[in-house]
């Protein structure tokens, strides 16, 4: 295990010594600098000279001692080996190892560092797959398929010695506006939290662990900005943002992240409510709690709610954040001198430590045997992060993704059609990638390296379909800026053209790099630049417009969506994303996706989502309008299935303690294969308190063969239409409520009147949360 390992036999290296007995004897043996050692991550090779960092950040990056005066205390975790810069992921592992080696030498008991990496798109690293962005595991409606994904991620993570991944991101979707929307999974609680607690099993089966962000409140900022002040009531915070968060804690979720925002004034990094009352005393937790980057340094830069570094340190030790991330800062020596003087408990230290101790034995990182050692190579020498299974589950999630919006019969494209394909994203890969995956977080600083695997654009896609499309390519302009010749330019093509078809959207990136990710936040919800030019002008030509949509957030299109021809909508949708949407253009397969955030007509309604309260919708007393275009569970599919019957209990009744089933019956009249998403949502007309008009309480996926006809029987339970009431408690009411069954929120094809009998109950976080599904 190194040099520097102590006593041979010693009991905090016994696998077999119940972790909490090994944990209390490392502790008692170990220094105050040895102690606080293990609650903060170092960040190497990190250089802040070249606009690489976030804003405020650049002045936390450098290390406050050597390395070699570091390391002698041993070190909490390694920051990020293989995403800071590209390397060679054969390379990087080998170096990896040594540099484990030489931690566990350089401390007095051998402790290895845990290393973590971001994983919202796969593993951030150089030649690694890109999947589909979190939107699309949204629009897929597919938590089974996500575990999957969830699962490659977890085991590209084991190979390469990563024991953490910061994902997923449990945000639900509050203001469009907001440029880390495409970073969510949608608008909806249960739906964000059916799908991330699906990616946190498949991860953690793996025997890594999953990072839940951004506990909690983040998405719900001041004017959709980022990083800003949150003013989210305590029953928006309990009844939307919360309960993803408790879904995939119950997945077995081991690490979560604190969120940068002040709720009401309370940054949540030095909020002890927040993350000791509620996280552990409420929900039972027992993982670690890891600060999002530099947040325990941003209560005294930008909170100004800390003197000191010391000080920080307390605050954020107290609220129960147990360890500091990126790298080195409060943790270090201004807290192991706070300490030594008294000023911060050593209690909290040791609170902090037993967690992250814990953790490690849970990992293996403490037995006897463990010791860190390259992954196998392949024969060629090298280690394939993108091979051919990555590839076909990445096309699997970005077909099921696609959204088809709207469509006048254009779609699908008839072969040998001539088509004039123009706009900004058709012919780049980066229209295919979210602002967290490796090539756009990290790869557009080192455009000397070349992306690292292949992402083919739409427009590669439609040349080589076997449709045999004649077509021809004009940019128009760029997602931003543009003259007046290009547009000229793509009007001429789409005007010789049968069908143009129009691929706008976004340039994922960060901090002002682009129109949609971390920092990238919106003014209004109009297509970026020129686009909506470029399109008003292909319109006029009076040729059929198929807009194809690469966004990572929803537009406003109530100006011209009568008269296009079909839209269809992608999110980011990976590396196989291209290969997908041209699938579904030629009609060699059906949409499947539903919207997972609804689109604005106007986007001057914001914040709006789907879940409103009556006076949240269209009014007599305003004249904005938020209706959405397009509503939440929306998607079209070319041969939609038929819906042959829809039925309750019949007793019509459902007590406050019991269950209610559904059932629908589906069948499919066409030759190909078919997928719907069954829609069951609740609407309670008489309530303690003013209620979303309607809220989701399950979305199964039928699959349909050709012929075939199924049925799936869905059983609510009561807990599912709890709320938290005027007392402050969540509460499932008698009386009268609705169960409304369709095929989006606003496509409705059912609504079975029901009678809640029985007393009113408090339910808390043991109660049911999610629908059984049976398909026959």
């Amino acid at each position: 295990m190194g040099e520097n390992t102590g006593t041979a036999g010693e009991v905090w290296r016994d696998a077999t010594v119940p972790a909490e007995e090994r944990v209390e004897a490392l502790m008692a043996a170990m220094t105050t600098a040895e102690k606080i050692g293990q609650l903060f991550g170092v960040w190497v090779g990190i250089d802040n000279s070249d606009g690489e960092m976030a804003p405020h950040q650049h002045e936390f990056a450098a290390l406050p001692v050597e390395w070699d005066e570091l390391v002698k205390n041993g070190i909490g975790q390694l920051t990020r080996p293989f995403g800071t810069r590209p390397v060679d992921v054969a390379t990087g592992a080998a170096t990896l190892a040594k540099a484990q080696h030489g931690i566990m030498a350089a401390n007095r008991f051998g402790i290895p560092a845990l290393v973590h990496e971001e994983i919202l798109t796969g593993l951030a690293a150089w030649t690694a797959g890109v999947y589909p962005n979190p939107l699309c595991w949204g629009a897929s409606f597919d938590p089974e398929l996500v575990e999957r994904m969830g699962a490659q991620i977890g085991a590209a993570m084991r190979r390469l010695g990563v024991h953490q991944g910061l994902a997923p991101v449990l945000d639900v979707t509050r203001d469009l506006r907001w440029g880390r929307v495409e970073e969510t999974i949608g608008e909806d609680p249960l739906l964000v939290g059916t799908i991330g607690a699906a990616y946190v099993r498949g991860v953690q089966s793996q025997g890594v662990i999953a990072t839940l962000k951004h506990f909690v409140g983040y998405s719900a900022s001041k004017g959709g900005r980022n990083l800003a002040p949150v003013s989210a009531g305590r029953r928006e915070i309990a009844d939307v943002l919360l309960p993803p968060f408790e879904m995939a804690l119950r997945a077995g979720a081991d690490s979560v992240m604190n969120s940068y925002a002040d709720i009401d004034g309370m940054p949540v990094a030095a909020d002890r409510e927040l993350l000791t009352g509620l996280l552990r005393d409420t929900y039972g937790f027992t993982g670690t709690v890891v600060a999002d980057y530099f947040s325990v340094a941003f209560l005294q830069t930008l909170h100004n709610v800390a003197g000191s570094s010391a000080d920080a340190a307390r605050l954020a030790l107290t609220a129960g954040i147990d360890v500091e991330l990126p790298t080195v800062n409060c943790f270090g020596p201004p807290l192991v001198e706070a300490v030594e003087r008294g000023e911060v408990d050593v209690a909290l230290v040791d609170r902090a430590l037993r967690r992250v101790l814990l953790q490690k034995c849970r990992l293996g990182l403490l037995d006897e045997d463990w010791t860190p050692e390259p992954p196998v190579l392949e024969e060629s020498g090298e280690i394939v992060l993108d091979d051919a299974p990555v590839r076909a589950l990445a096309g699997e999630l970005a077909r099921r993704s696609v959204v088809l919006l709207r469509n006048t019969g254009t779609l699908p494209l008839a072969p040998g059609l001539r088509l004039a394909v123009v706009g900004p994203r058709a012919h780049t890969s980066h229209a295919m990638m979210g602002c967290y995956s490796f090539p756009l977080h990290v790869g557009v600083h080192h455009p000397e390296v070349g992306v690292g695997i292949e992402v083919p654009t739409l427009l590669d896609a439609l040349r080589g379909d076997p449709a045999g499309y004649d077509l021809r390519y004009e940019e128009g302009v760029p997602v931003l800026g543009g003259d007046d010749a290009g547009i000229a330019a793509a009007v001429a093509a789409a005007a010789e053209a049968d069908v143009c078809v129009a691929v706008l959207g976004d340039e994922a990136g960060l901090f002002g790099r682009g129109t949609s990710g971390e920092g990238c936040d919106a003014t209004d919800l109009r297509l970026p630049g020129r686009q909506e030019e470029l399109l008003e002008a292909v319109l006029a030509t009076g040729t059929p417009v198929v807009l194809v949509l690469l966004v990572g957030r929803p537009y406003e299109l109530g100006r011209q969506v009568d008269r296009l021809a079909a839209v269809v909508c992608g999110f980011f949708p990976g590396e196989e994303g291209a290969g997908a949407l041209a699938e579904v253009l030629s009609g060699r397969a059906d949409p499947a996706g539903r919207l997972p955030v609804s689109f604005p007509a106007d986007g001057g309604g914001q914040p709006a989502t789907y879940l409103a309260a009556p006076l949240a919708r269209r009014s007599e007393v305003s004249n904005v309008d938020p209706t959405p275009l397009f509503p939440f569970g929306h998607g079209l599919s070319y041969t939609p299935a038929t819906w042959v019957e829809v039925t309750g209990d019949p007793s019509g009744t459902w007590t406050t303690d019991g269950t209610f089933d559904v059932r629908v019956t589906l069948r499919n009249d066409a030759a190909g294969p078919v997928s719907e998403v069954v829609q069951v949502y609740l609407h309670d007309p008489v309530a303690e308190v003013a209620r979303p008009v309607r809220s989701l309480l399950a979305a199964p996926r039928v699959d349909l063969a050709p012929g075939q006809t199924r049925e799936v029987t869905i059983s609510l339970h009561a807990d599912q239409t709890s709320y938290t009431g005027a007392s402050w408690r969540r509460q499932v009411d008698p009386g009268e409520v609705q169960v409304l069954v369709g095929a989006s929120s606003a496509d409705i094809r059912e609504t079975i009147a029901v009678t809640m009998t029985g007393p009113r109950r408090e339910v808390g976080f043991d109660r049911a949360m999610e629908a059984d599904v049976t398909l026959a």
